[in-house]
């Protein structure tokens, strides 16, 4: 529970990093804004969704971890 809690509050702090560092630096490779800004939130989309399903999954596997071992 607390991996979900963690990856729930810390996913879209990384996926804005994320745009805020690939924003920036496309920017300095095309002329115009349209192009920057949709990478910029392709790649941001696909940190959350990846930060987002690890820590489901880093949840799952520690919840059945314990579960497992305190009998």
């Amino acid at each position: 529970m607390v991996a979900v809690v963690i990856g729930l509050v810390f996913a879209p702090l990384a996926s804005l990093m994320v745009f805020m560092i690939t924003y920036n630096e496309y920017s300095h490779h095309y002329s115009d804004k349209k192009r920057p800004l949709k990478l910029a939130m392709e790649s941001a989309l696909f940190t959350l969704v990846f930060f987002l399903l690890l820590s489901f999954f880093i949840g799952f596997v520690l919840s059945k971890t314990f579960s497992n071992s305190g009998g």
